[in-house]
Order: C-alpha cells, then structure tokens, then sequence
C-alpha cells in the first residue's frame, strides 16, 4: 500500500505507522505510547475518548445492572447464581447440569467470591447481594471495553482509531444488554481480550506471552467453547514459522488444560468430566437441539435486527482490518463460523467475539484514516463512529425478545428487559417475611425464576406442578393477581400477586426436593 501524502511537515517527517510499503502487518507498537507519526493531539484526543466512551459504558452497564430483574435465559441463574448461592449460604435448586456433572465449578467458584465478599460486609439480602454481582459483571464489561482498545492497538491501531473501535463495544446495545448478568460468556470474554492483546503480537516478549496465554487458559475454565482462541493462537504462532513463540503458548495452555482436568477430578471425581459430559450432550448426542435450532444465517440477521447501522458498520470496517490482522481475524472468524454451524443458537454466545470484531474495526477504522487529510478530518470521523455508538447504546432500553433472537415465534414484539421481573421481585418479598414456612409459584416454571437466589430463605420452594394448597406444606402463593381463593393478598406486582395461605404452621415434607423441576 502506497502512502498517503502528508498533511503537514511534521506528518512528513514521521510518516503513520505501516503506512508505507515493507513496513511488516500485525508487528503493533506498544499499546501504552502514540503509533509513530500519530500527532499529539491525535493521541490526546483518542484517550480523551476513550475514557468517555468507558464512563459512558460502565454508567449504562451499571444502570441496567441495578434497574433489571429479568431474565434472558435460565442459565443466568442456575449455571451461575443458584450453584454459588449453594456455596455460599448452603442451599439452592440443582439443575440438571450440576447433577450430570455438565458444567465446572469454575464460574459458580467466581459468583460465590463476590457473593462471599457481599456477606462480609453485610449485603445478605437479595438487593443488595444481587446489586453486587451484576454490578460486579457490568465493570467487567467496562474492563473488556478498555481491553477492546488494547487489542487493537496491539494489532496497529492508532489511539484515535483504537477508541473508535472501542466505542463499538462499550456502547453497542447488544452488548449492554447483555453485560450484567451472570454468565459464562460476560465473565470469560475479559480475558479472551486481554490475552489476545497480550500474546497475538508478533513481537510479543515471553512474558507477555505466557500471561496471555494464562488469561486464554482461564477463559477456558470458564466457558469451554473459548478453546476456539487457543488452538487459535497455537495456529497462527505455527503460521508466523514463530516455533519458540508456539511452543511457549502449547505449554502454557497445557497446564491450564491439566487445572481444568484437576477441577473435574476433585469436584466430580473423574478427570475432564464437565468437558465430556458437555460434548456428549452437545455435540455427539445434540440435544440442545431440543431449545430451538436456526440456519446458518442466524446470527448476522439478528446482529442486523438489534443493532442495524453498527453491525454493518462494523464489519465493513473489520474486512479492511483483514491485510493488516490477519491473525486476529482468522480468531474471529473462526469462533463465529463455528458457532454459526451450531444447530442450537443464542446470541449471547456470541459475547466472547464482540470484542474482538470491534477491535478489528478499530484497525480497519484507523486504515480508513489514513486516506483522510488533515487531523480536523480524522477527528470528525472517529467522533462520528463513537456518536453511532452511543446512539445504538441510547436505544437499549427499547430492546425486544425478537431483536435480541429469544422467543421470536412466540412472543417477538415483548420487551427483553425485566422478563420474570415480577415473579422474581414477589420472591424477594416472599423470602423477607417471617411467616413463611414454604412458597408455590403457582403463575410460572421455576426454571424461569430467580430460584432461592432472589428468595432467601432456606424454606421449600415448590413449583407449579407440587402439591395443592390444601396440603398444608406451603404457607405463601406466588400466582396471577385474582386468583387469591382464600387467601390474603399480601403485595402485588404487575399480573401476580403473593398471597398468604390460612397456614399456620406447615406440615414437614420429608421428601422435598433440591433438583430443579
């Protein structure tokens, strides 16, 4: 690529970096200085931005951290809260994946340290513990923003650009929309980003080698499809002929393979049986086909869908990011390719690769400032990516199920914010009141509440298939407002109400049981 000509001496006489012929593609500067040639008020600029970009972030991700009490899926709660509510208070409904072993105790271990931390300094209710973790997961968010930036510097972007990039994902809806809340995707896609900036680079040292790669492994403890980016890295380390380099990262990752092996012995008793159990079921039996498969065009017509400008925006600006990323492009686009061919599709199990389109975009972003003259130029550009994100970002709120891909058949025009926020504020009121000696949720499956996360109390919690009220082993209802039958209405929140049974005291239920119906 030929040199665009300079727009004023000094540019001239630090040309932009990889901006002439023979200058070698993914062979980034340092991410904590200006590229050479970048002007300083460029630079300033691009960290001025950045930083709004993360405050703006971290204050949307917080906001809806502590104004949702929805859910977008089960798994928010009983692969994460409910199994760290276990560890931490000693009780909590078992799903089925932690009763096959299905899952590692990785990402419960994480919840249950900050839901422990929330207990030493006394946040044992519900709003305040569940404040903690989701605003716990919306600063994560905002760490993965600013990881998003290094990444692309680390892959040749310019500060300016680098912001531009990183506005991308701190501000686009979907991933706000998805940044608080307890999954396995929020809590590995921050060291997916970090890693990657730390061990993609070809002139990455040892160091910073070995710790990204220990992020990728960590990532992989996390959520086990995130070991699409370490075979990843070995392979273009193998590409770059960088044999030491591939060597190092193989070793690296083995260890972490052997932790993850270690975990499943001590806490299942069998090496590797979380990974085994998992691809058994996913893979050869395929029965998570069983909640719904989509075609292979899926995932970019929703990202189309949620977030229409950006998504195309985005991607065209990552396909120029291809000649000089190439590395970190073969990464993305092979977990997205991967997930794509998966019958069984959800858009959150995209969250680990937004990050790293948006970084791309920030490399593709910083090419297309290149053919600009004049920093008032450049500037104005970037400043008009990041305006595109923070509008995608000011229409969050009006997310529905059919933007974000969930429940598009049955009920697509719904709001995808506060779903069961009903139901899981009448458990939180439930779980507050000293007369109750057992709770039925009459109006929806358990599957779809907060569990005993939302209600604290180590009382039984029966679904809507237990026992009738006449059996005396539930003192409270959770159902629809007007179907109180003799009971008292205590408090009622939009279409359901919590209801008090004429039950004293309730009768034992020896057979009560943990498992999530």
């Amino acid at each position: 690529m030929s040199a665009v000509p300079p727009a004023s001496p000094t540019a001239a006489a630090e040309p932009r970096s990889g901006a002439l012929v023979g200058v070698p593609t993914e062979t980034p500067t340092g991410a904590g200085s200006g590229a050479p040639g970048e002007a300083p008020f460029e630079r300033r600029l691009g960290l001025f931005l950045l930083g709004g970009v993360l405050v703006l972030g971290a204050a949307f991700r917080l906001y809806w951290a502590l104004h949702d009490d929805g859910i977008y899926w089960p798994d928010e709660v009983y692969q994460s809260l409910e199994p760290a509510h276990r560890l931490v208070y000693g009780y909590g409904l078992v799903a089925w994946e932690f009763v096959q072993g299905a899952r590692n105790w990785a990402l419960p271990a994480l919840v249950a340290g900050v839901l422990g931390l929330g207990r030493l300094v006394g946040l044992t209710d519900p709003a305040g513990y569940l404040g903690l973790v989701k605003g716990f997961f919306a600063l994560v968010g905002t760490a993965t923003a600013w990881a998003t930036w290094r990444l692309a510097r680390a892959s040749g972007a310019s500060t300016l650009a680098a912001s531009g990039g990183a506005a991308l994902f701190a501000l686009g809806s979907v991933p706000l929309y998805f940044a608080p809340r307890a999954m396995s995707e929020n809590a590995s896609v921050l060291p997916v980003v970090l890693g990657l900036a730390l061990a993609l680079p070809k002139a990455a040292s040892r160091r910073s080698l070995v710790v990204g790669a220990s992020l990728l492994g960590l990532a992989v403890l996390l959520r086990l499809q995130n070991g699409v980016f370490c075979v990843g890295l070995v392979a273009v380390l193998l590409c770059r002929l960088q044999w030491r380099q591939a060597g190092v990262a193989l070793a690296v990752l083995s260890g972490w393979a052997l932790a993850f092996g270690l975990l499943d012995k001590l806490t299942w008793g069998r090496w590797f049986h979380s990974a085994i159990v998992y691809l058994d079921f996913n893979v050869v039996q395929g029965k998570a086909a069983q909640w719904g498969t989509e075609p292979f065009e899926y995932y970019p017509r929703i990202l189309r869908t949620a977030m229409p400008v950006l998504t195309v925006f985005t991607a065209a600006l990552a396909v120029l990011a291809v000649p000089r990323a190439w590395g970190l492009s073969f990464l993305a686009a092979a977990f997205f390719l991967l997930h794509a061919n998966q019958p069984h599709k959800e858009l959150r199990f995209l969250v680990p690769v937004l990050p790293l389109f948006a970084a791309l975009a920030g490399v593709g972003l910083d090419s297309a400032l290149r053919l600009l003259r004049g920093t008032p130029a450049r500037a104005t550009a970037t400043v008009a990516v990041v305006a595109g994100a923070l509008l995608s970002g000011s229409g969050v709120g009006a997310l529905t199920f059919g933007d974000v891909g969930q429940y598009e058949r049955v009920r697509p025009k719904d709001s995808a914010w506060d779903d069961q926020g009903h139901v899981n504020r009448l458990l939180e009121a439930a779980g507050r009141r000293d007369d109750v000696c057992g709770l039925k949720v009459e109006a929806v499956h358990l599957a779809w509440t907060g569990g005993y996360s939302y209600f604290h109390r180590k009382v039984p919690l029966y679904p809507h298939t237990g026992p009738g009220r006449d059996s005396r082993r539930f003192s409270h209802v959770i159902t629809r407002a007007g179907f109180e039958g003799a009971g008292t209405l205590l408090v009622q929140d939009g279409p359901l109400a919590l209801v008090k049974l004429p039950v004293a005291d309730c009768t034992p239920d020896p057979g009560y049981s943990w498992r999530l119906p």
